[in-house]
């Protein structure tokens, strides 16, 4: 069910809104718009009828939402959502650049990494401080020891931090540490993982499974929203098929069928999309110009001695090529003065 509230409706309306619909025992989220609010409702084990909410004083209607999504639709937010992390967004007429090595190794690795990526312009730093690796061989990270490097690099060049959570006990830390929580593609169907990330304060990333459908995802990131968690930021990172020339198949057509169905910000992870290095550039650019907010890319100061995904990871100075080409292609589309 969706509450739409007339454009007059005040926020004493609204809250009374949301009494009666948690006092029948649903759960209530509203989304203040740029000319009105609507209320989704979710907790419901079937239909709900309309006609009790329709009379409430600043309600112009009630709808039945036959999706099997509810939060992450135009329908409740026609506005694009804007992720805020303390001055930087996601989301926004700015393109998000989330950049660093797949894993945090070292003090002089990621500080070497960080300084390339402060000056590139971009406001997010990207390491891993725990490896979800297909073998238990691998290197799996540094776990806690990351966080003393990854608080300093957050001190020192002012970066906000992005790492993944593999398990609910590392939402603790990530609050702590970290400013945004990341879902990893093997994780997107972690529904108590996506419960807990829905109760934290902080954004979540949710990437794409491996062999994820459009609509599996899209109800990946509903369980975040579901918890009152509404910053949430997807990220296409590639699928699995029987391509053999690359590591996954990069579904670039995801940004725009997204554009059509939700308000979520969508970013593009050409780096773990492809698996190898020189696709990655073309791809970031390809990316940007069918839509996409921002994009995720992997760096390494030496990338031939990376410890994990070392294939896929670009060379500073590969990296700050990208970065000019990139913005380029977003302001010749227009993307910096657009919103929608």
């Amino acid at each position: 069910m969706l509450i739409v509230m007339k454009p007059s409706a005040t926020a004493s309306e609204i809250d009374a809104v949301v009494t009666v619909v948690e006092a029948v025992g649903f759960r209530a989220h509203p989304m203040p718009g740029a000319t009105r609010t609507a209320i989704g409702i979710t907790g419901n084990a079937g239909p709900i009828d309309g006609r009790r909410f329709e009379n409430l004083a600043g309600v112009a209607e009630a709808i039945r939402v036959t999706k099997p999504y509810k939060l992450i639709t135009l329908d409740l937010r026609p506005e694009k959502t804007i992720v805020q992390i303390d001055g930087a967004t996601i989301g926004g007429s700015q393109l998000a650049i989330i950049a660093g090595p797949c894993a945090i190794e070292s003090r002089e690795q990621a500080f070497a990494v960080a300084e390339a990526v402060k000056l590139s312009g971009a406001r997010f730093f990207r390491g891993c401080v725990w490896k979800p690796r297909t073998s238990p061989y691998t290197f799996q990270g540094l776990g806690e020891k990351a966080w003393e490097i990854m608080t300093a690099i957050r001190n020192e060049f002012g970066l906000k931090i992005v790492t993944e959570a593999v398990e609910e006990s590392h939402v603790d830390l990530i609050e702590k540490y970290g400013d945004v929580i990341q879902i990893g593609a093997r994780n997107m169907q972690n529904f108590s993982l996506l419960k807990r990330a829905g109760r934290s304060k902080l954004p979540v990333l949710l990437k794409r499974g491996m062999a994820a459908t459009l609509e599996e995802w899209l109800l990946a990131a509903e369980y975040i929203m579901a918890e009152g968690n509404y910053n949430v930021i997807l990220c296409e990172r590639g699928v699995r098929t029987f391509a053999q020339h690359t590591r996954n198949t990069l579904d670039l057509a995801s940004v725009p069928a997204i554009r059509r169905i939700s308000h979520l910000p969508v970013i593009v992870d050409p780096s773990h999309g492809t698996g190898t290095a020189y696709m990655v550039t073309p791809l970031a650019r390809a990316g940007i110009a069918v839509g996409a907010d921002g994009l995720m890319i992997e760096v390494h100061n030496q990338p031939e001695l990376a410890l994990s995904d070392s294939a896929q990871a670009l060379t500073l100075s590969q990296y700050a090529q990208l970065i000019e080409e990139v913005h380029a292609i977003h302001q010749l589309t227009g993307s910096e003065k657009k919103n929608t």
